[in-house]
């Protein structure tokens, strides 16, 4: 049995080592829910869905998921997603995404999650976020999240619309492709890279790099990890991402309040005087 285990992350040497980057699926492995699914209320509002669409995607996501993952339902989805965005206006879909991200994403995401992308950041290393989901989705999450680049769906753009074609379909095996990709472009060493997912169809990913870790496992993915040799952790935790108002020290409080009374009693004084002549 796998037992779940906490990744020992050592800091990256300050010598001459490789570059090392850590990839994390986000939907289910940073995030608590579907990234595209949490957009569907404001898509809806801005008139980009309807709430047949929402209806028709759950289904076929959830026929998807049933379905093992196989190559003809990967291709069936795929192009579902083609059709569903056929003629959407980016520069609309990318506002209504980066207006509500905090609403609608801080509440699922992990912790966990966050701890671990600020020790692999501590280490020296650069966060990568890994999402089947199209750019105009997983940048700003991603964006939030600090991470330094975002492998994901590359689709086809014409005069500031989607226009149902897929240029990338980041899933499965393609992102292994991707990882490899960008490992080339930014010299990472994969073999002392770190990888995560909750997914079986990232086993790809996950087996692209010298330390890999799934997350929240069902039995198929658990079973791949004891024949791997890969760690198994569990996300509980929500955080916000929203960031925090830094509380006025006090002291400086009490010196605005003092400045504030000071010009009250000179001005009172001033008026006073003015009165006596």
């Amino acid at each position: 049995m796998v037992t779940e285990q906490v990744p020992q992350i050592a800091p990256r040497p300050l010598s001459r080592a490789p570059r090392t980057a850590a990839f994390f699926d986000l939907d289910k492995t940073i995030i608590a829910t579907s990234s595209s699914a949490a957009f569907s209320k404001p898509f809806i509002a801005g008139g980009l869905l309807s709430h047949a669409d929402v209806l028709r995607s759950a289904y076929a996501h959830f026929v998807f998921m049933i379905g093992n993952a196989d190559a003809d339902q990967t291709e069936r989805m795929r192009a579902h997603l083609s059709s569903l965005v056929t003629g959407w206006d980016v520069e609309k879909v990318r506002q209504i995404v980066t207006q509500t991200v905090h609403e609608l994403i801080d509440p699922y995401v992990y912790a966990e999650a966050v701890e671990l992308i600020d020790e692999h950041h501590a280490a020296g290393r650069d966060v990568v976020v890994v999402s089947a989901s199209a750019a105009v989705l997983v940048e700003p999450i991603a964006a939030a999240l600090g991470a330094d680049h975002v492998l994901s769906t590359e689709m086809t753009v014409r005069d500031g619309r989607f226009t149902g074609g897929i240029d990338f379909y980041n899933y499965g095996d393609n992102k292994a492709v991707g990882v490899r990709r960008l490992a080339a472009r930014e010299d990472y060493d994969l073999a002392r890279s770190f990888a995560y997912s909750d997914s079986i169809t990232d086993a790809p990913m996950l087996a692209a790099v010298g330390h890999a870790y799934v997350v929240n496992p069902d039995r198929v993915l658990r079973r791949r990890a004891l024949r791997s040799g890969w760690g198994v952790l569990a996300f509980t935790r929500p955080i916000a991402l929203r960031p925090r108002i830094e509380p006025v020290p006090l002291l400086a409080v009490v010196g605005v309040v003092a400045v504030g009374v000071t010009v009250w009693l000179v001005w009172r004084a001033a008026r006073r005087r003015a009165r006596r002549r």
